[in-house]
């Protein structure tokens, strides 16, 4: 079989979506009964940036499949002193069965890993798209609400990595909405955007986009949010802050978008507690944001299954 491959949300399309996001659902609530899939396989972990949350999804989840781990970190591969990534690749699928990939970077470097056919290779995170992270996001909705079709999301903030994967998996979900309120100068990447919308026309779902706090959107079904500074990496605009401060995540927006029958709050973490929302909301009764930093790692298991041809 020639490897499966999990690098943009966009790649896996709509069937492959819905069957990780099941699967994720079925782990998390007890239902998976398929073992240890993994068993004799070896997964390695490669993140050249920080992560809590999703290395320790990835490597537990991948111990938990039957598989062992192996660790890198940014200085460790041979890349550093002049190697392809090409050629890395192809070494290190004489050895590995599945790469997870953090970089801050493009995920063309993960293609060029990738130029090879016997070891899969997952986005962890890119400089522009966050799949996994996606997956994790439907799987606790669909876990809280019980269903994603007619499923409206209101995400509020900057249109990040975290918010184009986002973005294009409701596209690949029939009859979801995504409205995206981002400051002005910081919204989705209008390719993306055009990309989410084009998938979303043959799917029946809708995403749109625009800056205006003043125009929320009333009773949504969840309200998103991501940390302002993805990854601590500073806005290059010295007062992006003051650009930012209105869309901060309180009580009283809470108050304003929420169906009386209950909206859930969703934030991918980690949080700046004061900044992108208030404490009173992220460990409020309407958070289901630690929930969600769980499903990291069943979306991790389930992913890791996929590419494993066991899915």
């Amino acid at each position: 079989m020639t490897a499966r491959h999990v690098l943009s949300m966009a790649e896996l399309g709509p069937d492959n979506l819905a069957r990780l996001v099941d699967l994720s659902k079925d782990i998390a609530g007890g239902r998976w009964e398929g073992g240890r899939p993994l068993e004799g396989k070896v997964v390695g972990i490669y993140f050249r940036r920080s992560s809590t949350r999703t290395r320790t999804a990835f490597t537990v989840g991948a111990m938990k499949l039957g598989a062992h781990t192996i660790a890198y970190g940014p200085s460790d591969l041979q890349i550093v002193t002049g190697e392809t990534l090409r050629d890395t690749g192809r070494v290190l699928a004489n050895f590995l069965d599945i790469l997870v990939v953090r970089t801050n970077d493009s995920v063309a470097e993960m293609r060029e890993i990738g130029m090879q056919d016997t070891m899969s290779v997952v986005n962890a995170m890119s400089d522009n798209e966050h799949p996994t992270q996606a997956i994790a996001d439907l799987s606790v909705i669909k876990e809280a609400l019980g269903r994603l079709s007619d499923v409206h999301v209101l995400y509020l903030g900057e249109g990040n990595n975290t918010a184009a994967s986002l973005a294009l998996a409701v596209a690949l979900t029939p009859r979801m909405q995504l409205t995206l309120v981002t400051p002005e100068g910081y919204g989705l990447d209008e390719g993306v955007l055009r990309q989410a919308q084009d998938l979303a026309a043959r799917s029946g779902a809708a995403v749109t986009q625009h800056h205006r706090m003043d125009a929320l959107p009333r009773g949504v079904d969840a309200v998103y949010t991501a940390r302002w500074l993805t990854m601590g990496v500073q806005k290059k605009d010295a007062d992006w802050l003051d650009r930012f401060r209105p869309y901060t995540i309180t009580p009283a927006v809470m108050a304003d978008v929420s169906r009386p029958s209950g909206t859930i709050f969703l934030h991918d973490l980690p949080a700046m507690r004061g900044y992108e929302v208030v404490d009173e909301v992220l460990d409020g009764p309407q958070s289901i944001a630690f929930r969600q930093a769980y499903h990291k790692m069943t979306s991790a298991m389930a992913v890791l299954t996929w590419c494993a041809g066991r899915a």
